[in-house]
C-alpha cells in the first residue's frame, strides 16, 4: 500500500476502535485512543493504555509522559509526524490502573491490524506491559534499549517515558535509549535493500547473539540465551 491507501486503512481501524465492546473498559471510555502519527512511519511506538488527558482529548500521550515523549522525539531529529504512537489497549483502564490480560487481549486484534497496515521497521514498546506482547516473562530492567529481530521486525523495549516522572535516575537511562534509535532505522533500512545472503549454520556455542548484535528470535538458542548485561551493539 501507499501512504494514501494506509492512512485510508487507518481511518477505518481507528472507526473501529471507536465503536469496539469487546472488553469492559469501553464502558467507561469518554474517547476511544486508536493511535495517531506518520501511516507509513518507520518507527511505531506502542505504549500501555490513555491516561486522564488522552482520553479526554481522544489521543496518545498528551499529558506530561507525552510531554517528555515530545522532547526525546525532538532531540532525535523526529516528531509525531514522522512516527506513529499508539497503545496496546485503546480505552483508558480505570484510575489509570495496569490493562489486564483480558482487555490487551482484546485490543489484540487492532494493534495488529495497524502494525500490518504501517509496516514499521522498528517498533519500540513503551512499558513492561507493552514489552510483554513480545518479551513475555521478561524484567525490562534487564532489556531496554537491548534491540531484538522478530523476522522482518526490530522490537526495542523501553522503559515508559512516565517512569522517568517518578524515578528522575531513569531519565538519562530513557534518553541514552532513545538516542540510538535513528542508527538501528538506518542499519535496518540498509538491511533492507541488500539482498539476503544465504545463511551458514553457526555452532550452537557461539549462537549467544546474533552476527550484528541484535538478538535474533528466529534462532532458538539466541531467542532463549540470557540477556548480556552490557548494552548490545547497534544493528
Amino acid at each position: 500500500m501507499d501512504a494514501s491507501q494506509k492512512q485510508a486503512a487507518l481511518a477505518t481501524i481507528a472507526r473501529r476502535i471507536s465503536s469496539c465492546t469487546a472488553c469492559p473498559l469501553s464502558q467507561g471510555r469518554t474517547n476511544a485512543v486508536p493511535g495517531e502519527g506518520n501511516a507509513d512511519a518507520d518507527i511505531m511506538f506502542v505504549g500501555e493504555g490513555p491516561g486522564f488527558y488522552e482520553d479526554r482529548q481522544g489521543r496518545p500521550f498528551v499529558g506530561a509522559a507525552g510531554k517528555f515523549l515530545d522532547e526525546l522525539l525532538a532531540a532525535n531529529g523526529m516528531d509525531r509526524t514522522s512516527v506513529y504512537i499508539t497503545n496496546v489497549v485503546k480505552c483508558r483502564p480505570p484510575n489509570n490502573r495496569d490493562p489486564q490480560a483480558d482487555e490487551m487481549d482484546a485490543c489484540k486484534q487492532h494493534l495488529d491490524a495497524q502494525i500490518e497496515t504501517i509496516e514499521p521497521k522498528v517498533i519500540v514498546t513503551l512499558g513492561r506491559h507493552s514489552m510483554q506482547r513480545y518479551f513475555p516473562g521478561e524484567s525490562i530492567g534487564r532489556v531496554h534499549g537491548k534491540p531484538r529481530r522478530k523476522g522482518d521486525l526490530i522490537v526495542v523495549p523501553m522503559y515508559h517515558p512516565a517512569a522517568a516522572l517518578h524515578q528522575a535516575s531513569l531519565r538519562r537511562v530513557i534518553e541514552a535509549d532513545f538516542a540510538r534509535l535513528p542508527e538501528f532505522v538506518r542499519k535496518q533500512l540498509n538491511n533492507d535493500s541488500k539482498p539476503a545472503p544465504a545463511r551458514t549454520p553457526v555452532p550452537a556455542h557461539l549462537r549467544a547473539a546474533a552476527p550484528d548484535g541484535i538478538m535474533d528470535e528466529n534462532e532458538p538458542t539466541a531467542a532463549h540465551a540470557e540477556p548480556a548485561a552490557e548494552q548490545m551493539r547497534l544493528l
